[in-house]
């Protein structure tokens, strides 16, 4: 019995020594992606992506509207069958329209997505050589629902070190105030 109770204490001394080893952090990814000069660059060129499908689905849409005006000036003069092959071409043009906007949204999505991995990777490459060079064990990222519980008074705040890492000077937004 008094060796189980040894063993026992034993187990419990060396868990409890190796768990105050543990040393942890925590960052707010979005914030540092926000912050990041890389992610303002990424933003211009995703806004201008949008801008030209804005602008080809405008040209689209005027074209549509353009024959749509004609089609209601003039079908009244028009045959049957001119008047059934107008209405065709409108239909298939109100349809590329639709079928442009849908593949456009699938566009803008990868396009961002495409845009912003350089900049989410280059952010977690940097936690991850402070969490290195710092010696710590794990780093939480609050930004996200992943982490139910955190104790701010138990881990350590990474940001500074991940914005020095970074070489990023701007400070980050204040948060918002409540009405």
């Amino acid at each position: 019995m008094k060796k189980v109770l040894l063993v026992a204490a034993a187990v419990v001394t060396t868990l409890s020594a190796s768990a105050q080893g543990f040393k942890f952090g925590h960052v707010n990814g979005a914030e540092v992606v926000a912050l990041m000069p890389e992610r303002d660059s990424a933003e211009a060129k995703f806004l201008a992506y949008v801008k030209d499908l804005e602008e080809q689905v405008e040209l689209m849409q005027v074209e549509y509207n353009n024959k749509l005006q004609t089609y209601q000036q003039k079908a009244k003069g028009w045959s049957d069958a001119i008047r059934e092959a107008k209405e065709k071409e409108l239909q298939d043009l109100a349809q590329r329209v639709q079928e442009f906007q849908a593949t456009a949204q699938q566009d803008l999505q990868k396009r961002q997505s495409e845009l912003l991995r350089p900049v989410i990777e280059k952010a977690a490459n940097a936690v991850k050589k402070v969490g290195k060079d710092n010696g710590f064990t794990y780093i939480f990222d609050v930004s996200n629902a992943a982490v139910a519980y955190w104790d701010a008074a138990a881990s350590v705040d990474i940001m500074d070190l991940v914005k020095k890492e970074l070489n990023i000077t701007k400070a980050a937004p204040a948060p918002a105030k409540a009405k």
